[in-house]
């Protein structure tokens, strides 16, 4: 028989559970502590609305049978209420009737601990608790209000917002506020009058907001989201061709191989059409560029006949395009449902302009497809990180570059800002150019390549933030497979995090609209 003393029972048994009727005098004991300067706790019949509401919302931690820490929320359709709600309005006066299962958001209207109990981190455990049931209800976002109780000290010295700036800087810390962002909670805006008996934080609460990266709007037996996309990118030879039905065979050659590893897009090198230079006077470059334009309109064609019959969304490079006034150049998204869009290039090198007459064209878009949101930046184009920037504040996850290069100085360019703009932007980026020479064709002789997939850089991403790449100066394809949903994962809790850590206070990136 084994004699076991009372100094051997362990001092704490935690148990993290849902909340019952039974617990209201624990919990009532707690609110009354932690809110007295608040009229502390609820009332039974405010309780028990709120268990019969939203049982499953309703969490607390027991010790050895006694409640000491709880969490109450609800679901909310938070677009009926916007962003300067009320703690009464938002919370049905406590009984929870604004609580609507069909809603995308679930609200944080209270949690505490006992004051005996604090120090041993209930309350993470309880945020962790509610971030699982947001996950599994697949909804949207936890969203809070969040008092600042230590703004009492500080409210002759500054206003709310710079407190809350303070706060964040970790040079003033909030009791509520600093727990709240050590829970990968970000603060959207301030609320005035949230709640008018908060005397504290001088009625003000802060919109406080956690991003359910797992959330989907809506399930679809079929033609719904994907987390992974597939493209393929073909390094194109450039090889002499007289006809356009000759640069039609080879077209067709590489979708039909792509698309039978059942790719979602397809991209093709800057100025793929080279070849059908050579039939044209070399003795005057300007001329001959004007002339390949006439083949743009029915190449884009052929490109969406294939998109169509392979059923696969190709980025048909780039071309030129002439309208007896302007040279510019243009990239076609052909789409698989039939769709097209053009993106132009913006910025045309030196020798593009001297020697051509290109001009640059003024619009930067990105574009949705049946699988991802992406966008166009024809070579020289990538080297400028504002035009990423831009798209990427529209939701950018694949960027496409196709580009043309003589040499591999001249690629290096590409591919090292190409890569810059997967990091910061935390996008991938997809490129591909071609390789060989076109004997007796002016300013396009030689071709430098190494098409290549970049990622992000982070736990989630290859070592070195490349997906795939191809072998320099050979004619090949490559085939990879991006993860949209690692993405949404680096945005919310990346190592870094570039798109949310910008200083949109001190610099921002703005698009200026074309004036007559």
């Amino acid at each position: 028989m084994i004699d076991t003393h009372e100094s051997d029972a362990p001092e704490h048994l935690l148990k993290l559970r849902n909340t019952r009727p039974e617990d209201y005098p624990d919990i009532r004991a707690i609110m009354d502590r932690v809110y007295a300067d608040l009229g502390g706790a609820w009332s039974r019949e405010q309780f028990m609305a709120q268990l019969a509401q939203f049982p499953e919302g309703q969490i607390c931690i027991e010790d050895k049978g006694r409640v000491v820490a709880a969490a109450i929320s609800v679901i909310v359709d938070y677009k009926k209420f916007g962003d300067r709600h009320t703690y009464e309005k938002i919370t049905g006066d406590g009984y929870l009737t604004t609580h609507d299962p069909h809603g995308d958001t679930l609200y944080g209207v209270d949690i505490f601990v006992d004051p005996d109990y604090r120090g041993m981190r209930l309350g993470r455990r309880l945020y962790d608790a509610r971030k699982e049931l947001c996950r599994n209800l697949n909804l949207r976002a936890i969203v809070a209000g969040g008092r600042i109780p230590g703004y009492r000290k500080y409210r002759d010295e500054m206003t709310p917002g710079e407190y809350v700036a303070k706060v964040k800087a970790r040079e003033i810390f909030d009791p509520i506020l600093t727990f709240q962002l050590s829970n990968d909670f970000h603060v959207r805006k301030l609320i005035p009058g949230y709640m008018p008996e908060d005397r504290a934080s001088g009625a003000y609460a802060t919109l406080l907001e956690w991003i359910n990266i797992d959330y989907e709007e809506e399930e679809h037996l079929i033609g719904g989201p994907r987390s992974r996309v597939r493209i393929g990118a073909v390094q194109w030879q450039m090889r002499p061709m007289k006809t356009q039905d000759a640069l039609f065979e080879q077209i067709e050659y590489f979708v039909d191989a792509v698309s039978g590893y059942q790719t979602d897009f397809i991209l093709f090198p800057e100025f793929f059409n080279g070849p059908l230079l050579a039939r044209f006077n070399q003795d005057n470059p300007a001329e001959a560029i004007r002339h390949l334009a006439e083949f743009t309109d029915p190449i884009r064609e052929e490109m969406q006949r294939l998109a169509l019959a392979y059923n696969v969304n190709i980025v048909a490079g780039s071309m030129p395009e002439y309208d007896g006034e302007t040279l510019r150049n243009v990239s076609y998204l052909c789409r698989r449902d039939g769709t097209w869009e053009r993106q132009y290039k913006l910025h045309v090198t030196p020798d593009e302009r001297d020697l051509w007459g290109l001009q640059g064209g003024d619009q930067l878009a990105v574009f949705n497809t049946d699988v991802a949101r992406v966008g166009i930046l024809i070579c020289y184009d990538v080297e400028f990180p504002e035009l990423s920037r831009v798209m990427a504040d529209q939701q950018l996850q694949i960027l496409f570059v196709p580009y043309w290069t003589d040499t591999k100085r001249a690629y290096l360019r590409v591919r090292r800002c190409a890569q810059a703009r997967a990091i910061e932007n935390e996008c991938y980026v997809v490129l591909s150019g071609s390789v060989g020479n076109l004997p007796r064709v002016e300013n396009m002789d030689l071709q430098y390549s190494r098409a290549a997939v970049f990622t992000p850089a982070d736990f989630s991403f290859p070592h070195d933030a490349i997906a795939d790449e191809a072998t320099p100066n050979t004619e090949m394809t490559l085939i990879a497979d991006l993860d949209l949903d690692a993405l949404k994962e680096l945005h919310e809790h990346g190592s870094v995090r570039n798109l949310r850590d910008r200083r949109g206070d001190l610099y921002r990136v703005d698009w200026t609209e074309k004036r007559d």
